[in-house]
């Protein structure tokens, strides 16, 4: 004889007549020959009472769920929404002259859009039970919201509980999160709980504290959200307050917070479950063969990727800028891409063999002799005078040098450029300017030859004025004017001329840059306009841009009348999803074909975990890398080189911890380093922030300054430049703002500051946590 399906009555045994009566009707229910048995289960109302219910489990053995909501239990709340999960039919039940829970019910939301039969008396409740029952669910679709994969169910009031949570869910990533609010639909409707939880690939639950206003209905809520999602599959995160009693059902699934740092916590080992599960529910479809081990992302300096760089070159405005020819600057902090651009740029122009192209990379160690010998003992306009006629004449003996190394062979067998060519080379070489070495062995050579003529001339004089003769004298040792005309004349036969010039900064004094080397560098700018628009008129194109670092460049010209009148392109990075494209680029590139369209996301799961203490670990690791590309690789190779190191194919939270210790190290150094350059005074300062405060005042930030040494006078601008090489931030109440949330505008830090006063705190970039000793919250 065939056994009979069960399916289970669940009750509150709250209200004893109420409990006896139902459980009267399923009992004479049973009596009759029905092809199903009704096997009453009492929920007692006391939450987390030690029974031990295997009901979840029979659950999906039974046809449908009976449950009987006059009052609100928990658990049978948590069961109905289990049952629906499940797909199976929940048939709810009510006592029509009891009051109980009708009103909670109502505020709810969710009992009345389910629908449920209501009885006068307990006899009714039987021929409902023997009558026939219809055992279709409700259905749901299975799709996944990729765009907005988190639900979360918000109490009316959102306390700093809620808000700590909805913050650290916005840092994991999931900053377009779709949420039941009260304040904008009072009541939840199943359908609408139905669907969001089965668009879900993660739910965050927060119980609430029965003291809390509205936290009934709340709560309610949540278990029936909560029985949705165990029923369906899904990752949650059930959080709940000390001082509630967590329902039996769920008692060994939620999360106990006592303070809120606890719930940065949870938050943080939650968030790799939303990840997995979509990737098991809609998987990337890219093969998993190792591919960290084997992965090369090219090399965080551009230098040492010449051969490779086209490859994954992301071209971003500022190359298509540079490209047009729309700017005389790209500027850029250390790390941010110039020379990558630099690089692009000059392998893109060069691809045309009809264009001229000149790298040039002077380096400041070179221009040494002639600034210690020269241009210390010059007034400033004479100053300014003799150092654009030295750029002019440099960049047209070095356009002149390119053409006839170019058409070497070329003019042997070209009738057209063959006598030009001869005429070039015999100006050229008539004096006795050695044309041999590279680049920077001309400039050292013609930069020292310089600073004889004026010593032998002119001694040293301080403030001695030069008038142009004097200047076309020291200066010139070729016929200027004939050597112009000339390489215009050649011109006619090419395309175009790129004068590109880069590393200007690189070698300058570690005694610190000053007014002379913004001169150098402003007079630089000027002197290639001036052979732009020279070369112009007589109907050639010439383009001269000079790359250099923003920050210097921004300490260095701040001050000067034509700060802000160039052209530039700035490679200052503000954009997350820039810097991720930077990387996929770069991950792409080594792999096989068939990865070259897959998302950051797609190729990100394959090599890394999904969440680090909490947020998404591509925004983890961004946030500290100051928003340069550079370091972004640096910290990828560091912690991909743990993970090899112990054969794991995809980099852990162990290998983050060891990678980002290891780059905060470096960054620190490097950092000092830059800061020196820029303030000799400050060189060690960054080692006197070890074991502080994260977030300090002004006058912590004053006491540190002078244990180092630093004279009071200069305070305001040692704090200006932490502020712009992004060490320190500001906050101000619970927000943070880094130079590069301000669009690197300095200005919005120090008049927030100002507006703040004494209140204003001064947190510490978490890229040099590790470094400084301080935990990592």
């Amino acid at each position: 004889m065939a056994t009979r399906p069960k399916a289970f009555v669940a009750y509150p045994s709250r209200d004893k007549a109420l409990g006896d009566g139902i459980f009267e009707a399923v009992r004479r229910a049973n009596a009759l020959p029905l092809p199903i048995i009704y096997e009453p289960w009492p929920f007692n109302d006391v939450a987390g009472t030690p029974l031990v219910s295997p009901i979840l489990e029979k659950i999906d053995e039974s046809p449908f769920l009976v449950a009987d909501i006059t009052y609100l239990n928990l658990n049978v709340v948590y069961e109905i929404g289990f049952a629906v999960g499940r797909s199976k039919r929940a048939f709810l039940t009510r006592h029509k002259l009891t009051t109980g829970d009708k009103d909670l019910a109502k505020a709810v939301g969710i009992f009345d859009t389910l629908g449920y039969f209501e009885y006068d008396t307990f006899e009714d409740l039987k021929d409902r039970l023997v009558a026939h029952i219809d055992v279709t669910p409700l259905t749901f679709g299975k799709a996944l919201d990729q765009q907005s994969p988190v639900y979360l169910i918000e109490p009316p009031i959102r306390r700093s509980d809620i808000g700590v949570m909805v913050s650290r869910i916005k840092k994991a990533g999931y900053g377009r999160y779709r949420s039941f609010t009260p304040d904008e639909d009072t009541r939840l409707s199943a359908t609408d709980a139905i669907r969001q939880v089965a668009a879900s690939s993660g739910v965050f639950i927060p119980l609430q504290e029965e003291s809390q206003p509205g936290a009934d209905a709340h709560n309610v809520r949540c278990v029936f959200v909560a029985g949705l999602c165990d029923g369906m599959g899904k990752p949650k995160l059930l959080l709940t307050p000390h001082n509630f009693v967590v329902p039996l059902d769920v008692r060994d699934d939620a999360k106990v917070w006592h303070q809120t740092s606890d719930i940065h916590h949870f938050v943080a080992e939650f968030c790799p479950s939303i990840v997995e599960y979509s990737a098991q529910v809609e998987p990337s479809g890219i093969d998993r063969t190792s591919l960290l081990q084997s992965l090369s992302i090219g090399d965080p300096r551009a230098e040492n990727e010449m051969n490779t760089l086209d490859r994954y070159y992301l071209k971003i405005d500022q190359y298509d800028r540079a490209i047009n020819g729309e700017v005389n600057l790209v500027v850029g902090r250390k790390g941010s891409g110039k020379t990558a651009l630099f690089i692009r740029l000059r392998d893109k122009v060069r691809a045309d063999r009809r264009n001229i192209v000149l790298d040039l990379k002077p380096e400041g160690y070179q221009l040494i002799r002639m600034k210690e010998d020269i241009l210390e003992y010059l007034s400033e306009g004479a100053r300014q005078h003799l150092i654009i006629a030295f750029w002019e004449y440099l960049i047209y003996l070095e356009i002149a040098y390119k053409l006839l190394e170019k058409d070497q062979k070329a003019h042997r067998y070209n009738h057209d450029i063959n006598d030009a060519y001869q005429e070039l080379s015999g100006v050229y070489n008539a004096t006795n300017f050695s044309p041999e070495g590279d680049f920077s062995e001309r400039l050292s050579v013609l930069s020292e030859r310089l600073a004889n003529r004026y010593k032998e001339k002119y001694g040293k004089q301080d403030g001695r004025r030069l008038n142009a003769g004097e200047v076309t004298e020291l200066v010139y040792s070729h016929d200027i004017k004939q050597l112009r005309e000339l390489i215009s004349d050649y011109l006619h036969r090419k395309e175009s001329v790129w004068v590109l010039f880069d590393n200007l900064d690189k070698g300058w004094s570690t005694q610190g840059v000053d007014l002379i080397d913004a001169t150098i560098l402003r007079c630089l700018v000027d002197a290639g306009r001036k052979v732009e628009r020279e070369m112009r008129k007589e109907g050639n194109v010439v383009h001269c841009i000079v790359f250099v670092r923003n920050d210097v460049y921004d300490h260095l010209m701040r001050n000067t009348p034509d700060f802000g009148k160039e052209m530039r392109a700035t490679l200052d990075w503000n954009d997350t999803d820039l810097l991720r494209e930077m990387l996929r680029l770069r991950l792409v590139s080594g792999m096989d074909a068939g990865h070259a369209r897959a998302t950051f996301g797609d190729v990100w799961r394959e090599l890394c975990i999904s969440h680090y203490r909490g947020e998404e670990t591509s925004s983890y690791l961004i946030r500290r890398t100051l928003m340069r590309p550079r370091n972004l690789l640096k910290i990828f190779n560091h912690c991909r080189g743990f993970a090899t190191n112990f054969n794991r194919d995809i980099i852990s939270d162990l290998d983050i911890e060891k990678g980002l210790r290891t780059y905060s190290s470096d960054l620190l150094q490097e950092l000092d380093a830059e800061l020196t350059q820029v303030f000799p005074a400050a060189q060690d300062l960054l080692y006197h922030f070890m074991d502080s405060k994260k977030a300090l005042s002004l006058a912590d930030l004053n006491k540190i300054f002078d244990t180092a040494g630093i004279e009071k006078t200069d305070h305001k601008r040692l704090l200006d430049f932490l502020l712009y090489y992004g060490v320190i931030g500001i906050k101000i109440g619970e927000d943070e703002y880094f130079i590069f949330d301000v669009n690197y505008d300095l200005k919005v830090l120090e008049i927030r500051a100002a507006r703040a006063g004494s209140s204003a705190l001064y947190p510490i970039n978490p890229a040099f946590w590790p470094a400084f000793g301080m935990p990592d919250d």
